[in-house]
C-alpha cells in the first residue's frame, strides 16, 4: 500500500523522494504583479514562466496545472497538467493590428500626419 503523496515510477517501485518528471520551483514575485516566476522541469527540459490564479471570465494563457506538495520544501511541486495550453496557429508574420477601416479613417480622427 502507497502513503499518501507517494509516487510510482515507470518500473513499479516506489519512489520515497516523491520525484516525478514534471516538477515547478516558485521564485519571487512576477514582474506583472500578477503571480510568481517559476522554473519547471519537464523530463528532460527546462522551462522558465509564471503562476498566475485563475480568474473566471479571464483567458488562460498557458496550462491550466495542479501543484503538489513536494517534500517539505514550501516552493517545490509536483506538477499535473488538467488542462493543456491550446495550439498556436502558424503565422506568416506579425498579427495584424490595424484594419483597413481603421486606417481610412485614421486621418479623418487624428488630422494628416505633418512632415518632420
Amino acid at each position: 500500500m502507497l502513503e499518501p503523496g507517494a509516487r510510482v515510477s515507470d518500473d513499479g517501485e516506489k519512489d520515497e523522494a516523491g520525484g516525478g518528471d514534471d516538477v515547478l520551483f516558485v521564485g519571487g514575485p512576477a514582474d506583472s504583479g500578477e503571480g510568481f516566476d517559476v522554473l519547471r522541469k519537464r523530463k528532460d527540459r527546462l522551462e522558465v514562466g509564471e503562476l498566475r490564479a485563475t480568474k473566471e471570465g479571464k483567458p488562460l494563457h498557458g496550462e491550466l496545472v495542479k501543484l503538489s506538495p513536494r517534500g517539505k520544501s514550501r516552493r517545490v511541486f509536483d506538477v499535473e497538467t488538467v488542462l493543456p495550453a491550446p495550439p498556436r496557429p502558424p503565422s506568416a508574420g506579425p498579427p495584424q493590428v490595424a484594419t483597413p477601416g481603421y486606417r481610412k479613417n485614421w486621418d479623418r480622427t487624428f488630422g494628416k500626419s505633418k512632415p518632420n
